[in-house]
């Protein structure tokens, strides 16, 4: 065939792409980025499109979610008054988030919530089989990674001790993100232990243009009777043992959930639950009464491409639009929105203390390119960059003024913010905050502080291969 065929053929794909973009109102830097790989990758770019640009499978999912919410919903009616955060309990900050979050989840902040911050994984996984051991009547577990080996065989142990007693032992696993651990011993010993695994979002090439493989769920939780959770950015990996030297290294926060609070993490489970396997958990036995039993006031935001909003964007806009003092971000992957980049700004502008740590050595070397043509614009309003030495710090939390602070599995880029299926807690305490600031200020001892006279020294072809990766950070 003509080289004018396949020109033609070409720019009728552009075309076809660019009308597609414009009829869904994508996100302009979206939509820009889309044009310019469709342009410059001539058919490849459009293959890309199809396998990753359309949210078919958040559409799937909104409309299951949408059927059982009315079921699983169902133990919010019996909130206990005495559980509903007082607004005069709030900072400022805290009342205006509140608002927000009660819009987007459709039950109020609640207060009577002790969470504990566990910083050191082998502590995370102790405590975690304790509470696997002392089960009952179920584990429920979803997380994005699972590799097999080293300690996590202890996990795999406890989960079929307990299965083995009678107790309902159920774990999520994402297909692409554990995709090696469904192969392995482990998992086979899960099974044949009693232990149901099921792959979450299977990626299958028969299906990729009718699912994105690129959706993937990111939720990392565990639920122990319906009354004790936990959930942070910690996956289920011998990586995470640093004092056992493991091949690759990674430091992480997770943290244990009492509280009322507890229920939205099993909902948020049920729900990822039933749309595999087409089982609904329903009853007392999956959401028991869970009385108050600490000082924190809390609520949990989940977060996807099945929301009709982007719920964490629109709550870090709002907690940063409330920031008096301080806020203080920790994340491994620092790729804003926009209109996060700008709120960031004006925070420093009306004399907001903005604090940001993130790796020196990212596992996604292209993410650490384009976050690094995003430093000289929050340096030069007075936001202050640091970047942690190895191991890779794969933490990750939010704090505002010291009291206001989300935790979870959402990270600061894109892919959190609008595609992968998320779970965090934002919660107002004191306590909890002084204990965060605490371990930012520790890691802060360990770090390089980023300067604008580092930044201007980069040299010329560090900074042109910077701006090329720049230019898709709306689809990274």
């Amino acid at each position: 065939m003509s080289l004018s065929f396949w020109s033609a053929l070409h720019i009728l794909l552009l075309a076809c792409v660019a009308l597609r973009l414009f009829s869904r109102r994508a996100a302009q830097g979206s939509t820009v980025a889309w044009l310019l790989l469709v342009v410059l990758v001539p058919f490849f770019g459009v293959l890309i499109y199809l396998l990753i640009g359309e949210r078919r499978l958040g559409r799937l999912w909104m409309k299951r979610a949408a059927a059982l919410r009315p079921q699983v919903w169902q133990w919010a009616q019996g909130i206990p008054p005495a559980c509903v955060a007082s607004a005069r309990t709030l900072s400022d900050g805290g009342e205006s988030v509140s608002r927000l979050a009660r819009a987007a989840v459709g039950i109020p902040l609640m207060s009577g919530h002790r969470l504990q911050l566990i910083a050191d994984s082998p502590s995370i996984m102790r405590s975690m089989i304790e509470d696997i051991d002392a089960a009952r009547d179920s584990v429920h577990m979803e997380f994005y990674i699972w590799q097999a080996g080293g300690f996590v065989d202890a996990l795999v142990d406890a989960l079929i001790r307990s299965a083995g007693r009678g107790v309902r032992c159920t774990t999520l696993m994402d297909s692409l993100g554990s995709r090696p651990f469904f192969g392995s011993d482990a998992c086979r010993r899960l099974r044949e232990g009693g232990v149901a695994v099921v792959e979450v979002l299977p990626v299958n090439p028969l299906r990729m243009f009718f699912v994105r493989f690129d959706l993937r769920d990111h939720r990392k939780i565990m639920v122990v009777d319906g009354a004790a959770a936990f959930t942070g950015g910690m996956n289920i990996r011998e990586g995470n043992m640093l004092s056992r030297n493991p091949a690759h290294p990674v430091h992480d926060l997770h943290f244990e959930v009492r509280g009322p609070v507890v229920a939205q993490i099993q909902r948020v489970f049920v729900e990822d639950w039933e749309f595999c396997t087409g089982e609904t958990l329903e009853g007392p036995l999956w959401f028991p009464e869970l009385p108050a039993c600490g000082s924190c006031s809390a609520i949990g935001i989940v977060d996807g491409p099945d929301e009709d909003l982007e719920v964490m964007p629109a709550a870090f806009f709002a907690a940063l639009n409330a920031a008096r003092e301080e806020v203080l971000i920790m994340t491994p992957y620092f790729l804003p929105t926009a209109t996060l980049m700008a709120a960031l700004r004006l925070c420093a502008i009306r004399g907001v203390k903005v604090t940001i740590l993130t790796p020196a050595q990212n596992n996604i070397p292209f993410v650490a390119w384009a976050a690094q043509t995003l430093y000289p614009e929050l340096l030069s309003v007075g936001c202050r960059i640091f970047e942690s030495p190895p191991p890779f710090d794969h933490a990750k939390f939010f704090l505002i003024d010291g009291v206001w602070s989300f935790l979870g599995s959402t990270n600061w880029d894109p892919r959190s913010l609008r595609l992968n299926f998320e779970l965090n807690l934002a919660c107002h305490d004191a306590g909890l905050g002084g204990r965060l600031r605490k371990e930012m200020a520790e890691r802060l001892l360990l770090c390089r502080e980023v300067t604008r006279e580092s930044v201007d020294a980069t040299p010329v072809l560090q900074r042109l291969r910077n701006g090329f990766a720049r230019l898709f950070i709306p689809v990274l």
